[in-house]
């Protein structure tokens, strides 16, 4: 593992770097020559214990650096990879000249959330996958990386009081509401809300931001920012209700005729947990990854002297699952205290779903992996506790649907690992409250709403988009449903 570098290193670094290329003219050659530039970062022993946040942003030098990578391709392959359409060589130009207002309000108009979009998109699996740097350095993990610069000048704009927001166009006297207050809902929110028409986000929880609140932790997306974002839409004149649980407090229908509602955008994400069905899951000690992240993050458990919810003792965790939600349920069970945090996958680390730098974070703060392992039965005391969990070893065969190696089982394997609590992260189905009070509302086998091209649902006036669409996803890809479904939504309301 590389020597972990602090703030002042990288800054050093980046100062010598940036006295070579300041004032001279850079060709493609100079540009490709740059090292990409290293995100400062807690160092891994501190962090492992605090809730802050682990990745700690660009300095402006590093920056300024990092933007001069980029060769502003014509072709902009960046742009096609993004799902909301930022347009990033224009946004990457402004940070060159050192424009960093005009870089921020570029990004805006494709997307109001890009202090979060930095944070926690998967930036090397979309935008700088299709970096032309990355692809000519043959190193896709060298990329210009987009993502840092999007959190630098959103980060700026916050830090500088220059935050602006889109001035809606006059009212139309139109009504939409907006099921859920994810990314996809306040994407959609925010593109509607544009067009002057009236904008009502109805939220399930008592605090916005939905699976950005409850879902990711404090040290990978600060709520703060999340609240900011939202405050955000409110200057805009969009309009919140929290505790108003569509399909209990009032149906879609009565949206759509007792209170008005032109139109309606369901978001309400996928907020149903999977499970094993294996031997002692009703363990106490045994958590859906929803529930152990929710007590944590939506209602700060972490926060022992100021918090009013319990969160349960452990010391030796166990995590199941190798995506962004288990590596979020394994750091945080560090930070709550655990002695020992076990990570257990059923295929390698190169199969990992994770984002590379969440599982080398996690690798970092001393998460245990346990690869090509999966359990058969978790073990009780007398007290009904949990104890221990029973795993069995595989070996990996010929690929499976998804490209990925398929797990093989090795008969006779089986092997006890002492544990006292577990958090199971396989993924999670659609809530099936929105389908069983809708009528008319057709999903598939798994709940998922149906829509077409343009998120339209079964139902006339009624959109949908995000986890409840796409199953567990990502938050741009979240936004990007969102933006599709606005669209449409607008069109249809102009045409009204």
């Amino acid at each position: 593992m590389s020597e972990h570098k602090t703030t002042e290193m990288l800054q050093e670094e980046a100062a010598k770097i940036w006295a070579g290329l300041e004032g001279k003219t850079l060709t493609n050659k100079d540009r490709f020559a740059i090292p990409q530039q290293e995100m400062p970062s807690q160092e891994p022993g501190v962090r492992a214990h605090n809730m802050s946040e682990v990745a700690l942003g660009y300095t402006e030098t590093q920056a300024r650096v990092e933007a001069e990578r980029c060769i502003q391709c014509p072709t902009a392959p960046c742009k096609k990879g993004c799902p909301v359409g930022v347009p990033i060589p224009e946004f990457i130009k402004h940070i060159q000249q050192g424009d960093f207002k005009g870089a921020i309000d570029t990004i805006k108009t494709t997307n109001l959330l890009p202090a979060i979009c930095g944070r926690v998109c998967p930036q090397e699996k979309q935008c700088q996958d299709h970096c032309t740097i990355g692809k000519m350095l043959k190193s896709p993990e060298k990329a210009v990386a987009i993502g840092r610069l999007e959190r630098y000048v959103a980060d700026w704009e916050r830090a500088n009081d220059k935050i602006t927001v889109p001035t809606p166009k006059p009212e139309t006297g139109k009504k939409v509401a907006v099921i859920g207050s994810g990314p996809a809902g306040l994407t959609v929110a925010a593109d509607i809300r544009r067009e002057g028409h009236s904008v009502t986000v109805f939220e399930a929880f008592q605090k916005t931001g939905g699976v950005m609140v409850y879902g990711i932790p404090e040290f990978r997306l600060p709520k703060a920012l999340v609240a900011k974002e939202v405050e955000n839409l409110k200057r805009m004149g969009v309009e919140f209700k929290t505790s108003f649980l569509v399909g209990r407090t009032a149906t879609l229908d009565q949206l759509l005729t007792e209170q008005g509602f032109d139109a309606a955008f369901i978001g309400t994400g996928a907020g149903l947990p999977k499970f094993m069905h294996i031997e002692g899951e009703n363990l106490i000690g045994v958590f859906s990854a929803n529930e152990y992240l929710t007590r944590s993050n939506l209602m700060k458990a972490y926060d022992r002297e100021h918090a009013d919810t319990p969160m349960y003792d452990a010391k030796r965790v166990a995590v199941f699952g190798g995506g962004n939600v288990a590596m979020d349920g394994a750091r945080t069970a560090l930070r709550l205290g655990a002695e020992k945090v076990y990570c257990v996958y059923r295929r390698t680390r190169a199969e990992m779903p994770a984002r590379i730098e969440e599982v080398a974070h996690a690798f970092e703060e001393g998460v245990d992996f346990h690869f090509l392992e999966n359990p058969t039965k978790f073990i009780g005391d007398d007290k009904g506790r949990l104890v221990g969990v029973e795993l069995l070893t595989y070996e990996l065969g010929e690929p499976d649907e998804s490209g990925r190696r398929k797990p093989v089982a090795i008969p006779g394997t089986e092997h006890v690992l002492d544990i006292d609590a577990a958090v199971i992260a396989l993924g999670n189905d659609s809530n099936p409250l929105m389908a069983q009070t809708t009528e008319g509302l057709n999903t598939t086998k798994w709940g998922n709403i149906i829509v077409d091209e343009n998120q339209k649902t079964s139902i006339p006036r009624v959109w949908a988009g995000g986890d409840i669409v796409l199953g567990a996803a990502t938050v741009i890809l979240a936004m990007g449903e969102g933006r599709r479904a606005a669209a449409s939504m607008n069109e249809y309301l102009a045409g009204k």
